[in-house]
């Protein structure tokens, strides 16, 4: 009987979690924006205007999607999904609330139901950007055709979860040196916009170049999600395998980090934040 009260108990907790970070995740949304509408349709736009400047570019400069015979625009759009999903994720866990934030007073709110909230606001408004997006895709310009859209959906998650994960890293020693690390994860977004690899196919680069490329995990993400978008793409210069082992280590050195930071907080921290 105690065995059934303790799993009583913990799922409990764990449902009294799950409320948390629902609610605490619909707090976020609205938090910049009154109306989430009008929250939603500016996410939206950045993702459009990305869209279009890299397509116009691309065409300005005659890059094309050598190695990839299909769709030039979905090229560039599974590009821009998975980099968007990523940094905006890695970003919304950098600011969430810290250890010394007033809301933390609140019981039972904790830093992990605040990264959670994060997490799962930028998931919930990355997918439904996405998904208006290709809707208008698929309605104005042409008929999209996606060789394997699971595949790409557990790209585009596996992108979004190694954002976290290197989020929850910043996250930790932003109490320690707020400035330096608003400044690196400011640093981190914008190497991305090269470093992602969402401008090329990664199996045309020479060996030279891929080492200053390989490193990082939205990269090979982005470069398998192409791989189930396009019927005659196999991905074989990167794997699916790394990014999931970077994201489970920066999670468990995040949340490390995270419990030795929120051990140590004190009020006065929240003064320099």
């Amino acid at each position: 009987m105690q065995g059934i009260g303790q799993r009583r108990s913990t799922l409990a907790r764990a449902f009294t979690l799950l409320e948390l970070s629902y609610h605490a995740a619909v707090r976020l949304i609205r938090k910049n924006h009154g109306n989430a509408i009008i929250g939603l349709a500016i996410n939206i736009a950045q993702t459009l205007i990305l869209v279009v400047v890299f397509y116009a570019m691309f065409l300005i400069l005659g890059f094309t999607s050598r190695g990839i015979r299909g769709d030039f625009l979905l090229f560039v759009m599974t590009g821009i999904f998975l980099f968007m999903c990523h940094v905006k994720a890695m970003q919304a866990v950098v600011a969430a609330e810290g250890p010394t934030s007033a809301m933390m007073k609140h019981a039972p709110m904790n830093t992990i139901v605040a990264i959670g909230a994060a997490a799962l606001s930028q998931l919930y408004i990355q997918m439904l950007s996405m998904v208006v997006v290709l809707f208008l895709y698929h309605a104005i310009w042409q008929p999209l055709e996606v060789h394997d859209p699971l595949g790409v959906l557990l790209m585009l998650l596996l992108s979004w979860f190694a954002g976290v994960a290197i989020g929850i890293v910043f996250l930790a020693i932003k109490p320690w040196s707020p400035s330096t690390v608003t400044l690196i994860s400011q640093i981190y977004a914008r190497v991305n916009m090269v470093a992602s690899g969402k401008m090329f196919v990664a199996k045309m680069l020479p060996g030279y170049m891929l080492v200053y490329f390989d490193w990082n995990p939205l990269f090979h993400t982005i470069d398998q999600a192409r791989g189930f978008a396009f019927l005659n793409y196999t991905a074989t210069t990167t794997s699916i395998t790394y990014p999931v082992i970077i994201a489970v280590a920066a999670l468990l050195i995040g949340m490390m980090g995270e419990f030795y930071t929120r051990r140590r907080a004190s009020l006065s921290w929240g003064a320099r934040n």
